[in-house]
């Protein structure tokens, strides 16, 4: 039997995904570029993933493309799909008994109840930065402290800076305010932890959790996040370590679904 390679793109509003898969189950390459939809991002996303698997764009079955900037990949995909399912299917994929997927992505927040590898429902915060990863860099930069660092920062603490603010602008003029009253920064990252907790556990609320839980997109690599939202929530979370690869894997398995047919 042919061996069939797809494609999966996912172009989000701050970074680039690829995945190639074969045959529906093996990962043979995948790429990230720190720079999203309507920027040169996507395309060196795809030139840098065939590159890793030695292969070229004629060796691709089906290409498909998700995520915010997927309408700017026409012509080069052969399909685009929301990234609420290809979510799902990529979770899904990583976590067989997975029921909500939360995904903190750049500038939204989704939860997504599933079944069976399938959303069934679905609530999303995409009129506001707080609680998304665009959120916790601008943070990071009023604290002169590295966004990848938040998380080893955070665990340091030994209380709770609480901010209350959930808008990013009000949050940031705290944020200041608690800096200039002499507060820890470790204890403020520990306080902006839990001020996304608090966000997204109003939205997970609103649909109800089931486990298992699993956390995708880039702020699933922050465990001062993940931990706050265990707590909050009162449910184990799991991630992986493709957690920002999730919605391209999704799209790279519907895409063996189609190029199967």
């Amino acid at each position: 039997m042919k061996t069939i390679y797809t494609m999966g793109i996912d172009v989000g509003s701050t970074a680039s995904k690829c995945i190639i898969l074969k045959d529906g189950k093996e990962i043979v390459a995948k790429s990230l570029v720190d720079v999203g939809a309507g920027t040169s991002g996507p395309a060196r996303a795809i030139s840098e993933v065939l590159e890793a698997a030695g292969m070229k764009k004629e060796d691709m079955d089906y290409i498909l493309a998700t995520g915010y900037g997927r309408n700017s990949l026409e012509g080069v995909a052969d399909h685009q799909m929301s990234e609420l399912s290809c979510h799902a299917r990529g979770a899904y994929f990583l976590f067989p008994n997975v029921h909500t997927v939360i995904d903190i992505g750049g500038q939204d927040v989704k939860v997504v109840q599933i079944e069976n590898g399938v959303m069934v429902n679905f609530a999303m915060n995409d009129k506001c930065a707080a609680g998304t990863g665009r959120f916790l860099d601008v943070m990071a930069r009023v604290l002169e402290v590295k966004v990848e660092d938040l998380a080893k920062l955070g665990a340091e603490s030994t209380k709770n800076v609480p901010i209350s603010s959930t808008c990013t602008v009000f949050a940031e003029s705290e944020v200041i305010s608690q800096l200039s009253q002499g507060s820890d920064k470790r204890d403020i990252i520990n306080g902006i932890h839990h001020s996304v907790a608090s966000r997204v556990v109003g939205l997970a609320n609103r649909l109800g959790v089931r486990d298992d839980v699993v956390m995708t997109g880039g702020v699933a690599q922050n465990g001062g996040v993940v931990s706050a939202l265990q707590e909050a929530l009162g449910h184990t979370i799991h991630t992986s370590p493709l957690t920002q690869y999730n919605g391209a894997l999704g799209a790279a398995l519907y895409a063996y679904q189609r190029a199967s047919r």
